[in-house]
């Protein structure tokens, strides 16, 4: 079955639909249900609940490579502030037990409407390419699991491999362009979550307690000094203290406090030097705080450096250049942020070609002739995580779709 591809219109209500229904990572059921009802209107192969929440779409044209384009699909607990008449209102519950507003802060509402305006047209177009089709929409990117998930669930085993792994991330710099970097293009990331024991009382007798919010207090300023003071000027390292929680009320003081931590590295020996210099510093404070117990330093989740291949970035970045102009595909240079994407790559064994899509409004740019005025611009706009992060509906959207439909007809020629 072949069906018509989606206009702008359609790509736009999409959109919309998914912007006000985020979901928590591995609780992308809405999402996934209404992904897999499409592919298998445009005459995929579906395989659903992979790694959770996981939708694998197959499409065969004839002989050829194969080439499989990613999509990640889950929310974060962000409450939207955007003012967007489309804007999130939804609720849901996080692993703790919490309830939590939900947000598609990260534009991966953005991403899963590409791929199926993609997966559509290539449906509708089969003229255009040959070989196997492998559109796989993600669950649970954001806590670097979901990845990691598929693979474990037989996913290359159940459905084969493919020769090349694509995908894109929407980010705040000007819809129409897309920058792509080959080796190492995001670093790793990892999330630790320490906590330190005190001993309540009142807060009259600070004396009679032991203040773990003091303590907290000393840990955080201690950890900033591990890259100002022990990572080199030529080396990189991002140790942010995304959550600090203690204590219910003013006048007591808490036997406990808790904070979360996120690192981002490049080097293995520099994140190796990090995580020890947090765990360190916790268990240090706390003996200098008197602590009755030892801080205790839990390694949440990781993410590996993502690497892109570096002919495979040349192959799509040559196509990109022909699409759209050379003046419109650019070098983004190592980032920061951080994608599980390269371990569909990895444990399938193949290259990665991942690249980053423009989602602010173009106008905002107006003027920025040369990358340091564009810097500047992007450092002006709400960035992804924000509560205020909206990405502009075009020419992002039709822009995202173009971008995967050059790539694959470029590893999938007729």
């Amino acid at each position: 079955m072949t069906g018509t591809a989606m206009t702008p219109d359609d790509l736009a209500s999409v959109y919309r639909d998914l912007h006000s229904h985020p979901e928590l990572s591995f609780q992308e059921h809405r999402t996934a249900a209404l992904v897999a009802e499409r592919l298998a209107a445009w005459g995929y192969d579906v395989t659903e609940g992979i790694g959770g929440t996981g939708v694998v779409g197959i499409l065969e044209n004839g002989p050829g490579p194969s080439a499989l384009l990613r999509a990640d699909m889950d929310g974060l607990p962000v409450l939207e502030a955007t003012g967007l008449d489309y804007a999130s209102t939804q609720r849901g519950t996080d692993p703790a037990g919490n309830d939590v507003p939900l947000m598609h802060a990260c534009g991966h509402d953005v991403h899963v409407t590409c791929l199926l305006g993609a997966a559509s047209a290539l449906s509708a177009d089969r003229s255009t390419w040959s070989g196997r089709l492998m559109v796989v929409f993600q669950p649970a990117e954001e806590v670097g699991a979901g990845a990691r998930a598929m693979v474990a669930d037989g996913l290359f085993e159940r459905l084969g491999r493919p020769d090349v792994v694509l995908g894109q991330h929407v980010g705040p710099f000007p819809a129409g362009m897309i920058g792509i970097h080959p080796g190492m293009a995001m670093s790793a990331s990892d999330t630790l979550h320490i906590r330190l024991h005190g001993r309540g009382g009142h807060g009259s007798r600070p004396e009679a307690a032991v203040d773990p919010v003091v303590m907290a207090a000393a840990t955080v300023m201690r950890l900033q000094t591990i890259v100002s003071r022990e990572i080199g000027g030529t080396e990189t390292a991002v140790v942010t203290i995304g959550s600090l929680h203690a204590g219910t009320k003013e006048n007591i003081i808490p036997d406990h406090a808790e904070l979360g931590l996120n690192v981002r590295t490049f080097d293995p020996l520099v994140r190796d030097r990090t995580l020890a210099a947090i765990e360190r510093i916790a268990r240090a404070e706390a003996e200098a705080s008197g602590a009755p117990r030892p801080a205790e330093v839990d390694h949440v989740d990781y993410f590996p450096p993502l690497l892109n291949d570096d002919a495979a970035v040349a192959r799509t970045r040559s196509a990109f250049s022909e699409r759209f102009g050379a003046e419109r595909v650019f070098d983004t240079g190592p980032l920061t942020g951080s994608e599980d994407v390269g371990v569909l790559a990895d444990s399938a064994g193949v290259p990665c070609a991942f690249w980053f899509l423009g989602g602010a409004d173009p106008a905002l740019f107006a003027g920025a002739s040369t990358p340091e005025q564009m810097m500047a611009a992007m450092r002006s706009l709400p960035n992804n995580h924000s509560p205020h992060y909206a990405p502009v509906i075009e020419p992002t959207l039709s822009v995202g779709v173009e971008a995967l439909l050059t790539a694959a007809r470029e590893w999938l020629p007729a």
